[in-house]
């Protein structure tokens, strides 16, 4: 086995750097990781020419855009632990035309990922369709790895959601409840094991999330939208998150940067490596973890090549 084809089996099967389980819930000092969104790929043909839910037969910029990622990543001092990329992988939907070549296209990219750096992948509403079924998240699941599953990193739990079932899981609510349950377990595992000196499970230095939808785009009080989750859902997973002692949320989706804090929990809203929406250039976020706060910066490809990681998180790392 090749390492290129050994980078994606241990993404899918959720292994890092080869240490084991154990190993991983150890606290062992400051680390970053590298959090990218919507490398979307044929979305920026199609919406120049305002076709996006027919168009999309064209994505050799989307792939230099991706490219372009590894190469500055790889260069990147200290390494990242890992980079995950937060939904909608590419833009044609389950089961429609140039959804084969844009998967094989992205993951070509992506193989040029030093293997000491694993990819981690989260479901978007392209990647699932805006109403998955047992069907397209299954064809997720076989091309990218599972929908919902957790980690460990450093002494970090991260939680990967797939914030579909939350929006509509109207043609599958059996798999919207088997999410539920799981990440009810995760988060009082997770509970307990702080507030319990007694616990038997580490304590995780912090919990993090990672979804495509965000929960809100500014506030948590904001009306409902195409970009966030509804306000019933939305404010349950925030009590539910905040409860547990989650640190920060990351998400993409918007196209654009944005987020919140509210009550100590950070909604980070990333823009995107593909087509950008707004103002914001071609990036990605880098995020330093310390024993006391998870600092992150947004970085434009230009300036990530350039330069490197922001001077703050550099002297935070090196702490």
């Amino acid at each position: 086995m090749s390492e290129k084809e050994d980078l994606f089996l241990r993404a899918k099967h959720r292994t890092f750097s080869g240490l084991t389980e154990d190993a991983e819930r150890t606290w062992t000092g400051p680390f970053c990781f590298i959090q990218a969104a919507d490398p979307q790929l044929g979305l920026m043909k199609a919406w120049r020419e305002g076709d996006c839910d027919g168009g999309g037969d064209e994505w050799a910029e989307e792939v230099e855009l991706t490219k372009q990622t590894v190469e500055a990543v790889n260069r990147l001092r200290p390494r990242p632990r890992f980079m995950v990329l937060c939904g909608d992988l590419v833009h044609a939907m389950p089961g429609t035309p140039f959804r084969e070549g844009q998967e094989r296209d992205l993951k070509d990219a992506l193989k040029g990922t030093d293997p000491s750096i694993p990819l981690v992948f989260v479901s978007g509403n392209h990647d699932l369709g805006n109403t998955p079924t047992p069907s397209t998240v299954e064809q997720y699941c076989g091309a990218w790895g599972d929908d919902y599953f957790s980690f460990w990193v450093g002494g970090v739990l991260c939680l990967v959601l797939n914030s579909q079932l939350f929006y509509d899981a109207s043609a599958c609510p059996q798999l919207k409840e088997a999410q539920e349950t799981w990440l009810e377990a995760q988060l009082s595992k997770a509970s307990s094991s702080s507030s319990s000196s007694s616990s038997t499970e580490p304590k995780p230095k912090h919990i993090l999330v990672f979804q495509h939808i965000p929960l809100y785009l500014k506030s948590p009080d904001e009306e409902d939208d195409y970009f966030n989750l509804q306000k019933e859902v939305r404010r349950r997973l925030l009590d539910r998150f905040k409860r547990a002692g989650v640190k920060a949320v990351f998400s993409g989706h918007y196209h654009r940067n944005a987020g919140g804090r509210h009550d100590g929990l950070d909604m980070v809203v990333s823009s995107a490596i593909g087509c950008q929406l707004g103002d914001d250039p071609h990036g990605v976020r880098v995020v330093a973890v310390t024993a006391d706060a998870v600092v992150h910066r947004y970085h434009s490809l230009e300036q990530l090549r350039e330069r490197g990681v922001d001077e703050e998180l550099r002297k935070l790392l090196q702490a």
